[in-house]
């Protein structure tokens, strides 16, 4: 048996990660705005043992075709991640609720009063996952018209998040005394104002709620760029990581380590999960054949829009049975660099536009991870024993129907191997991903 267990998070888009997620009979249509739909998915995700469910969020809608925007819903119809998390902390009780907040178009202040707020209704479980973005589309929607550099949403991020740490430190843990026969609330002596003045943010405090029952929220973060890598280093407690192979993974999870030193820190402090695209079945060809069912429902436009999408290259004067011209690639990816260098390969290998939506939407769909519980399991065991992963963020082709299939079929055999719970360990998200409790600057 083995000590150490994976840690899995559900990514949740309401239909899932296929463009043709919404199509699938299983899915309610009115799955993206119906709270009793989330409120099952989030009870059969917790059933399942899972550690948290996470949302992410972009503060605008889609941009792009009319056909994308038309046939993929997934981006321009969607509830505000924390008041959703907010209402599915009353109907759960062990899974974690972690969601995005861009630090490029909200204020410190109002990020640690909602993450906190969200801590004490769920009784430990919220999780802030930090992004800078770097879509245009919502710099748009908040009195820009482009995004500010790489560098200055960097130096904001840092800033936005430091603050944040101290408003969350405001009350220290003893802080409320609740004595009514003295008439005494609290001890305004253990409230502490931060009096922070930096280039981006001008904030007093004290944060007007008590400090949560998991110290501070659970840090989650992404990036893969130098700055991005070193500033997950200094301050995250989960990684989300996008590689395509085991080596890749191993070397991304080795470089954070090593960063981590320089900050003080130790590789037990931070949990690494790569996202994976997977499909499981009763055995392979069940799973192959969930695959075809998902390819088959897809429109065309839709994947050409998706394709179009992925590879910020307008595809509408390309028919589907023309080559797609090799000059028409990007110099980098946009979104996965994996999945772009798998793309980019079967570009010049001469594919057609039909062909290579299919192949895309394949990949966006498997992963290459599709099969058996057996085989599925063999993989996540094999990055985690290969010291390349610590657990993985599970995005899954159609929801609720891929849950399911993970709840009934991976989560026991990846029980019966030793890999992962039985039960959770304890009623916050830091302990359920092994994580200690953050001490409170003024008691230190």
């Amino acid at each position: 048996m083995s000590e150490r267990k994976l840690s899995l998070g559900l990514f949740v888009y309401a239909f899932g990660h296929s463009p043709a997620g919404w199509l699938h009979p299983g899915s309610p249509l009115d799955a993206a705005t119906s709270l009793p739909y989330f409120q099952t998915l989030a009870r059969t995700a917790e059933d399942a043992l899972l550690d948290f469910l996470f949302f992410a969020d972009l503060p605008a809608s889609a941009e792009g075709s009319y056909e994308f925007r038309s046939r993929v819903p997934t981006h321009m119809n969607r509830f505000e991640p924390i008041t959703l998390l907010s209402a599915l902390a009353a109907s759960t009780k062990n899974i974690g609720l972690a969601a995005t907040a861009s630090t490029s178009f909200t204020e410190p202040f109002n990020v640690a009063r909602q993450f906190a707020s969200l801590d004490h209704l769920s009784g430990g479980r919220s999780a802030w996952n930090v992004v800078t973005s770097d879509h245009v589309s919502a710099a748009r929607n908040f009195g820009k018209d482009q995004m500010d550099s790489h560098e200055v949403r960097y130096a904001r991020a840092r800033e936005h998040l430091e603050v944040v740490n101290g408003l969350w430190d405001s009350f220290e843990s003893d802080a409320l005394k609740l004595d009514r026969e003295r008439g005494v609330y609290l001890d305004a002596n253990k409230v502490h104002p931060l009096n922070h003045k930096g280039p981006h943010f001008s904030v007093r405090g004290p944060l007007n709620i008590s400090r949560s029952p998991q110290g501070k929220p659970v840090i989650a973060q992404a990036g893969g760029s130098e700055e991005g890598m070193d500033f997950a280093a200094e301050t995250a407690d989960v990684v989300f990581t996008v590689a395509g192979t085991i080596e890749k993974a191993r070397s991304f999870r080795q470089s954070l380590h090593n960063r981590m030193k320089r900050f003080g820190r130790t590789p037990d402090q931070i949990k690494v999960l790569p996202g994976i695209n997977i499909i499981v079945g009763e055995n392979d060809e069940a799973a192959r054949t969930k695959l075809e069912e998902l390819l088959s429902a897809m429109h065309p436009e839709a994947g050409k829009a998706v394709l179009s999408q992925f590879l910020e290259t307008d595809l509408s004067d390309i028919s589907f049975d023309d080559k797609f011209p090799v000059e028409r690639l990007p110099t980098q990816a946009k979104g996965s660099k994996s999945l772009f260098e798998t793309m980019s390969e079967f570009v010049r290998q001469g594919l057609t536009l039909r062909e290579l939506v299919r192949v895309f939407a394949e990949k966006q769909a498997g992963n290459g991870i599709l099969g058996s519980p057996g085989r599925v399991a063999d993989f996540m065991e094999g990055w985690m024993k290969g010291e390349a992963a610590d657990g993985f963020i599970l995005m899954l082709p159609s929801l609720p129907s891929s849950l399911t299939d993970v709840a009934q079929l991976l989560v026991p055999e990846l029980q019966r191997r030793g890999l992962f719970r039985t039960g959770y360990e304890g009623s916050t998200l830091r302990t359920n991903l092994g994580l200690s409790t953050p001490i409170n600057r003024y008691e230190a």
